[in-house]
């Protein structure tokens, strides 16, 4: 009999895995919905769609290992993060999915909420959430619209050798900004961003990427703190806010 192997668990849905399945529990019928059209539409390698009985989705297992984990040195080669950064830009360059994503006024509120949130509250010092605001600020310009995977993290891309073999999670994706999906791919691993860029084919404004390194971070810590997850673990979210200073 083969085990059952929790991938991650909390309040709002759950991951499970059994042998060559993955199993996602969740409740909110439109973030699936998201989630199986984003899939369809993408025109890099995703998961395929076994079956479908709400509020679980089964998924095929996906070849190869994540490009790496946040906290820890990822083992990919160079040209495997290349090969991120140029399935990113394939994925940019198609056509628009039909729903938006958050406005600029939705992520600056966001923002500033978090931020006064984590003063008020004494989760981080005030110089801290101050000086990554003001870095944070550059992402907060206005950009044209691609189609973004909305949570590219490292665990989501996985690899075989050099090659991407897919990408998992897409309950985030949307209209947005590509130069957020490169962040998003690229936190805690900085080193790594050259290698990304050079995959993406196209130059880039690093200092919006560094921004939305500041502005993830910011929003993130609350929300991982709520669901079991530690921030301030080597290398994640905190560690990447302290890089700013």
């Amino acid at each position: 009999m083969e085990e059952v192997e929790v991938v991650v668990a909390h309040n709002e849905r759950a991951t499970l895995r059994v042998g060559d399945v993955f199993l996602k529990i969740d409740p909110d019928q439109t973030r699936i919905d998201v989630e199986v059209e984003a899939m369809a539409m993408a025109p890099i390698p995703t998961p395929e769609v076994l079956w479908r009985k709400p509020p679980v989705l089964a998924l095929a297992a996906l070849s190869g290992t994540a490009l790496g984990r946040l906290g820890e040195p990822s083992t990919a080669s160079s040209a495997a993060w290349a090969a991120a950064g140029a399935a990113a830009r394939m994925l940019h360059d198609a056509p628009l999915p039909p729903w938006p994503g958050r406005s600029l006024d939705e992520i600056a509120a966001r923002l500033d909420g978090e931020c006064a949130w984590l003063v008020t509250n004494g989760v981080l010092p005030a110089d801290l959430v101050t000086r990554n605001r003001q870095v944070a600020e550059a992402a907060l310009r206005p950009w044209t619209p691609v189609f973004t995977h909305g949570d590219l993290q490292l665990t989501h891309v996985f690899v075989d050798g050099d090659e991407i073999t897919g990408v998992i999670d897409w309950s985030e994706a949307a209209q947005g900004d590509a130069l957020f999906d490169l962040a998003i791919l690229t936190l805690g691993h900085e080193e790594r961003l050259g290698d990304v860029v050079a995959g993406y084919g196209t130059d880039v404004d690093l200092d919006v990427i560094r921004a939305w390194w500041s502005l993830r971070s910011l929003v993130a810590v609350r929300w991982l703190v709520e669901h079991g997850f530690d921030p301030a673990a080597p290398g994640c979210e905190v560690d990447v806010l302290r890089a700013r200073l």
